[in-house]
């Protein structure tokens, strides 16, 4: 081997201190990025901290280029114009925000939006979980419940839950699938079939509505309410019953709409939403559990990248979903293979088959009769590690086309009582 002349060996001395001091700075990064904001709203995010690290890192490296002998000395400017998610802005790198007490402020938490899922960010020890919804929907209560003391991410669709955990930008996800008086959240069952993540869970978390507005607000001068879809059909019948004589809106979810009345000053609107919504955005509670039935419970899924080993010391649940090219005449086939075995099914949904929306009969009345083709969702109580389920299983993979497992997971045991107000502060 050649050796190296005395320019190699200070390239590569001078090459590993500024490694070491490159990995110094992100790790400062990494420890300061919770508490960390830029000017001009930038930093709220995950990707915006990163891109910051990596600014600073340039900015070092090019310093470090600069004491040598064939370069300018460095600029003294604390501003750099930098590209972050694609917007050009000015950081101000020695700005970090200070309460009267000289201590960090805390970022204002927003929804994550379809934009930031750029970059995925550096990960620390606490897991992230992604939730549809703004801080003090149910779902961040579920996500509390599923995963104690984790780091709750609000995203503004369900569908950027999912890519938040596919890119590594959240650990898991916490969705729900279905309420007891609801039915189910179509919504994130076609998301499942399309997205390659894995249920590892589930949480049940009793729901307890409130009617919100702002303080001084009366029921009387109310001309509309608004919520998520799902919580208006669940206190249809208690808002008749209040004497409300007003419009019911949908809007994407419950504390949101509690933030648009609080963030609008909206006088003349009320929200239903937790009473933890309403701590949350400084609204007064004008009713208390107004859902029609106390027995209200919306059942969540924890999913992740990766699916986990299933056990048989604990009761297990497992989902499915199948199709057949010959319509629905195999569904009582499928059933069959569940029912000789005692095997419990506890969720049958049919949902259609998106690239085959419609398939004509092969009759003689050919063009004339046309039935949908659909895809159908199973949850059935066994553990993928039990014999019984392989067999079932592969019974039902000979009459179907299509046949795919979601996951294989504990179910929730935990006893519940019908909602009150404290379920809801996670």
């Amino acid at each position: 081997m050649q050796a190296l002349s005395p320019s190699h060996n200070l390239n590569s001395h001078s090459i590993i201190r500024r490694l070491n001091r490159l990995t110094r700075l992100a790790i400062r990064c990494v420890y300061r990025h919770d508490s960390v904001q830029f000017p001009n709203g930038v930093g709220s995010s995950r990707a915006d901290w990163q891109s910051s690290c990596t600014i600073l890192s340039s900015k070092v490296f090019s310093q470090d280029q600069g004491s040598g002998d064939n370069s300018t000395p460095p600029s003294n400017s604390d501003h750099i114009a930098a590209a972050v998610n694609g917007h050009k802005t000015s950081l101000d790198l020695n700005l970090v925000p200070l309460d009267k007490n000289n201590k960090l402020q805390p970022p204002a938490q927003k929804p994550l939006y379809i934009t930031d899922l750029s970059s995925a960010p550096m990960h620390g020890f606490q897991l992230r979980v992604a939730y549809q919804g703004v801080p003090g929907a149910y779902s961040e209560a579920a996500a509390g419940k599923a995963y104690p003391n984790c780091e709750a991410i609000p995203c503004d669709q369900f569908e950027v839950a999912f890519k938040a955990v596919e890119l590594w930008i959240a650990d898991r996800a916490v969705l729900p699938v279905e309420n007891s008086l609801g039915g189910s959240i179509h919504r994130n069952y076609d998301l499942l079939l399309r997205h390659r993540l894995h249920i590892v869970g589930e949480v049940q978390l009793p729901v307890h509505h409130c009617l919100l507005a702002l303080p001084g607000v009366r029921k009387e001068y109310l001309s509309r309410v608004i919520s998520h879809p799902q919580a208006l059909a669940q206190c249809e019948h208690t808002l008749t019953k209040l004497g409300l004589n007003v419009t019911r809106e949908a809007v994407d979810d419950t504390a949101g709409a509690a933030e648009y009345i609080a963030t609008n000053n909206l006088r003349d609107t009320a929200a239903i939403a937790s009473a933890r919504a309403a701590d949350l955005y400084g609204l007064q509670i004008l009713a208390d559990g107004i859902q029609d039935d106390s027995s209200n419970v919306t059942r969540f899924v924890m999913l992740a990248r990766e699916p986990i080993i299933p056990r048989t010391d604990r009761p297990f649940k497992t989902s499915i979903v199948f199709a057949h090219d010959k319509g629905t005449s195999v569904l009582f086939k499928v059933l069959s293979a569940f029912a000789f075995r005692n095997i419990s099914l506890t969720k049958i949904e049919s949902r259609p088959h998106r690239n085959r929306t419609i398939r004509l009969v092969d009759d003689a009345n050919v063009g004339t009769a046309k039935h949908f083709e659909y895809m159908f969702y199973v949850d059935f109580e066994a553990s993928m590690a039990e014999v019984r389920a392989q067999n079932a299983l592969a019974e039902v993979q000979e009459f179907t086309s299509f046949l795919r497992v979601l996951g294989s997971y504990p179910m929730d045991m935990t006893p519940w009582c019908p909602s009150r107000g404290d379920h809801q502060v996670p």
